[in-house]
C-alpha cells in the first residue's frame, strides 16, 4: 500500500510539480493580483539568501516592501542583499544572522526582534533543511525537527503578538508536496526509533507544518495563515540534499522564481487574503492536504498531543534561556 501511494504521488508530481505543471497552472493566474505596492509593509523571510527565499525577497523588494532576511551564513546573506538592492533599487533590506536549527537562538532572536520593531506585517517561514544522517543540535534535538518544525513553531509563536498589532498580518509557511504521503507521527517526532530515512523525516516535518498552520488559523483569527507547496524547484537546497533526484529531473524542475510565485502571491495579493485562513496552497489555489482515500488524517487527540509536545519543548528552551540571562 505504501509503495502504491508513493507511485501515485510521484505521478501526480510529474504532472503538477514540474516546470510544465507550473506553466499549465499559470495560464489561469490573474496578472493584476500582483499589481500592488507594499511600501511601508514589513516582511520577515527565513532562509532568504538563496533559492525560493531569495526569489521571494527579490520580488517583495521590487514592490517596495521592507525585507528582513533571516539567514545562517553572513557572507552569503550580505551577497544576496547586495544583489537584491542592486536589482530592485530598494535599500530597505536588512540582514539578520540566525541558525534556525539552534532552538534557543531562535527564541532569543524573536524576542529581540519584538523589542526592536514596532510592527511586522508578514512572516514567511521558508528556511528548512534535510540532514541525511540523524544529528542533534546543542540542545539535544534532532536537527531536521529542530529546524523545520520546532524552529518554525517558536519563531511564529513569539512573533504573533507583533503580527497581531500590525495591519493585514499574514504568516506563510513553505511546506512540500512530500507531506502528502505522511501521517502525523506524534510518538516519534525526533526520529529516535526505526530506520532514519531523511527524505521521509523531511516529509514528516512538512506534514507537521501543515498541522501547525491549521491550528494557528483556529487560534489566531486576526492573522491570515497559509502553507504551500512550491513544486519541485531547482534550488541549491534540492541539489545538495537530493542530488540524484536533482540530476534525474534536470530541466523539468521549476526555477526558483516559479517555486516562489505562490509565496509571493500569498504575501502580497488581496486575492490571497480573501481565502480562508489555514489552507494548503499550490500554484495560487487551495488544494487538499491529503491524497484521495488517504490514511494521513490525524485525530483531534493526536493533534492536541502534538501541539502540547511543541509547547513543552518551547517552554523548556525559554526557561533554559531565562537561567542564562
Amino acid at each position: 500500500m505504501s509503495l502504491y501511494r508513493n507511485i501515485i504521488w510521484f505521478l501526480k508530481g510529474i504532472h503538477e510539480y514540474t516546470r510544465s505543471g507550473y506553466e499549465a497552472a499559470s495560464q489561469n493566474f490573474n496578472a493584476q493580483d500582483l499589481s500592488v505596492s507594499v511600501v511601508g509593509r514589513s516582511f520577515l523571510i527565513t532562509g532568504a539568501n538563496s533559492g525560493i527565499g531569495k526569489a521571494t525577497a527579490m520580488a517583495i523588494a521590487k514592490k517596495g516592501g521592507t525585507v528582513h532576511m533571516v539567514c545562517r551564513n553572513k557572507d552569503k546573506a550580505e551577497e544576496a542583499r547586495a544583489d537584491i538592492v542592486r536589482e530592485s533599487g530598494n535599500t530597505e533590506i536588512h540582514v539578520h544572522i540566525l541558525d534556525m536549527s539552534e532552538t534557543r537562538k531562535v527564541w532569543e532572536f524573536a524576542e529581540a526582534f519584538k523589542r526592536e520593531h514596532f510592527s511586522l506585517n508578514v512572516l514567511i517561514n521558508n528556511a528548512g533543511c534535510m540532514v541525511n544522517t540523524r544529528e542533534e543540535n546543542s540542545e539535544g534535538l534532532e536537527k531536521n525537527f529542530a529546524t523545520n518544525t520546532l524552529g518554525t513553531y517558536i519563531l511564529t509563536q513569539n512573533l504573533i503578538p507583533l503580527l497581531q498589532k500590525s495591519r493585514d498580518p499574514r504568516v506563510i509557511t513553505v511546506s512540500s508536496g512530500g507531506m502528502l504521503v505522511q501521517k502525523l507521527q506524534v510518538d516519534n517526532l525526533q526520529s529516535e526509533r526505526g530506520h532514519f530515512d531523511s527524505t521521509m523525516v523531511y516529509a514528516q516535518n512538512k506534514r507537521q507544518q501543515v498541522v501547525l498552520t491549521e491550528q494557528w488559523a483556529k487560534a489566531f483569527p486576526v492573522i491570515h495563515f497559509s502553507v504551500m507547496h512550491p513544486g519541485w524547484a531547482d534550488t541549491p537546497a534540492v541539489s545538495t540534499a537530493m542530488p540524484q533526484f536533482h540530476q534525474m529531473m534536470g530541466d523539468r524542475l521549476r526555477s526558483a522564481e516559479q517555486g516562489a510565485d505562490t509565496v509571493v502571491w500569498l504575501a502580497l495579493s488581496k486575492a490571497a487574503a480573501r481565502q480562508p485562513s489555514g489552507l494548503f496552497f499550490q500554484d495560487r489555489k487551495p488544494v487538499p492536504a491529503h491524497l484521495p482515500l488517504a490514511w494521513t488524517h490525524s485525530s483531534t487527540e493526536e493533534i492536541q498531543r502534538f501541539m502540547a509536545c511543541l509547547e513543552t519543548l518551547a517552554k523548556g528552551v525559554y526557561w533554559k534561556g531565562q537561567k542564562t540571562l
